[in-house]
C-alpha cells in the first residue's frame, strides 16, 4: 500500500512538472503570435502537444538521435511544428505506457513484486513504438516515391517537348499533379519554396534527393541538374532512365511472383497434401485395419 501511494505521488509530481512546463511554453507561443499578428487555433489538444514537443526535454529527446532526424526528413516532417508534434509523441508515449503498466500491475498482479521490471519494460517499449512507426511510414513513403518516378519522368518529357524550362515544368507539375504524384509534388513544393527565397534550384534538388533517399528520384534529379547546366541534350537520358526503371520494376515483380509461388507450394504441401493422402490412402488403411481386426 505504501508503495502504491509513493508511485501515485511520484506520477502526480511528474504531471505537475510537465503541466507547468507546457503552460510556460504556451505563454511564450501566445506572446510570439500576438507580436507577429497571428491568431491562435481552436484545437487545444494539438496546441498542448506542440507545446510539450517544443519544450527543452522534448527537443532534446529528438535531437539526441540522428536516426530520428533522418526518418523525419524522409517522412517530410521538416518544419518546427511537425518535429514538435513528434517530440510530444516521443515523450508522452513512454509515460502513458508506464502509467498503463502500473495500473494493470496493481489491478491484476498486486503482490507479484515485479513492478520495477514491468515499468522499465513499459518505458522501453513506449520509447521504441513512435520510432518504429516513423520508420514504417518513412519506408512506405520511399516505396511510393519510387513508384511515382515512373509516371513523373514521362510527364517531364511531355512538358520539356512543349518548350518549357526545367523550373517552369517543375512548377506546373507541383500544382497540377498533386493527386497523381503526392509524394514527389510535396518535395517539389518544398524545393520551389526555397528557390523563391533566393536559393539555387540545382542545389535544392540535390538536397531533396539526399533527404528522401530514393535511388530513382536521385537519378532523376541528376538528369534535371544536367538540364539546368547544359540547357538541353538530356531527353535521351530521361528515356534511358525510364526504360531502366521499367526493367527494375519488371525484375522486382518477377522476384515477387517467384517467391509467392514458393510460398504457395509450401502452403500446398502443408494443407493440401495431407488431405489428398487421406482421400486416396484412407480407404486402403481402413481396409487393412478391418482385415487385421477380424
Amino acid at each position: 500500500m505504501a508503495l502504491l501511494i509513493c508511485a501515485v505521488l511520484l506520477l502526480a509530481g511528474l504531471g505537475v512538472l510537465i503541466h507547468s512546463a507546457v503552460q510556460q511554453r504556451l505563454r511564450q507561443q501566445r506572446v510570439v503570435q500576438r507580436l507577429e499578428g497571428e491568431k491562435t487555433g481552436p484545437g487545444k489538444i494539438s496546441v498542448w502537444m506542440r507545446a510539450l514537443g517544443s519544450s527543452k526535454f522534448g527537443q532534446r529527446s529528438v535531437s539526441m538521435d540522428n536516426e530520428t532526424q533522418v526518418l523525419l526528413n524522409r517522412v517530410g516532417w521538416r518544419t518546427a511544428s511537425q518535429r514538435s508534434l513528434f517530440a510530444a509523441f516521443q515523450v508522452g508515449t513512454p509515460v502513458a505506457m508506464a502509467g498503463l503498466a502500473f495500473l494493470g500491475h496493481e489491478l491484476f498482479y498486486p503482490g507479484s513484486g515485479y513492478l520495477m521490471i514491468v515499468l522499465l519494460f513499459a518505458l522501453a517499449l513506449g520509447y521504441l513504438i513512435p520510432k518504429r512507426m516513423l520508420a514504417h511510414v518513412a519506408k512506405k513513403r520511399q516505396e511510393a516515391a519510387a513508384v511515382e518516378v515512373s509516371t513523373f519522368i514521362p510527364l517531364l518529357r511531355i512538358l520539356f517537348e512543349s518548350g518549357m524550362a526545367v523550373e517552369q515544368a517543375l512548377r506546373v507539375l507541383s500544382i497540377e499533379a498533386r493527386q497523381l504524384l503526392p509524394v514527389i509534388t510535396g518535395e517539389l513544393r518544398l524545393v520551389l519554396a526555397r528557390v523563391d527565397s533566393g536559393l539555387e534550384l540545382s542545389q535544392e534538388l540535390d538536397k531533396a534527393a539526399s533527404l528522401l533517399a530514393v535511388d530513382e528520384f536521385d537519378d532523376t534529379c541528376v538528369i534535371l541538374k544536367q538540364l539546368l547546366q547544359q540547357g538541353g541534350g538530356a531527353m535521351k537520358s530521361l528515356q534511358s532512365l525510364k526504360s531502366l526503371l521499367d526493367d527494375r520494376r519488371l525484375t522486382r515483380m518477377e522476384e515477387y511472383i517467384s517467391k509467392m509461388s514458393a510460398k504457395m507450394s509450401v502452403v500446398m504441401m502443408m494443407f493440401l497434401f495431407p488431405a489428398l493422402l487421406i482421400v486416396l490412402g484412407g480407404p486402403s488403411f481402413i481396409a487393412i485395419a478391418r482385415a487385421f481386426g477380424s
